[in-house]
């Protein structure tokens, strides 16, 4: 089993799927080099987060 992501991982990840859907692959490390320059957040942790989620939803095609 996973970990849970919280309410605001998701709604970040939702946000920025919605604005720039073309700027994420299901590659990770593409994905996190692209939220550097859209996120306002200096904390990686989040940023590595949102990125494994978003690089998750985009393989899936859930958005």
């Amino acid at each position: 089993m996973g970990r849970i992501k919280t309410v605001q991982v998701k709604r970040i990840t939702k946000e920025v799927l919605k604005r720039y859907p073309d700027k994420f692959t299901t590659e990770f490390a593409k994905n996190r080099e692209s939220l550097k320059s859209l996120l306002k957040t200096d904390s990686k942790k989040l940023r590595n987060i949102v990125a494994g989620y978003v690089t998750r939803l985009v393989k899936k095609g859930g958005m």
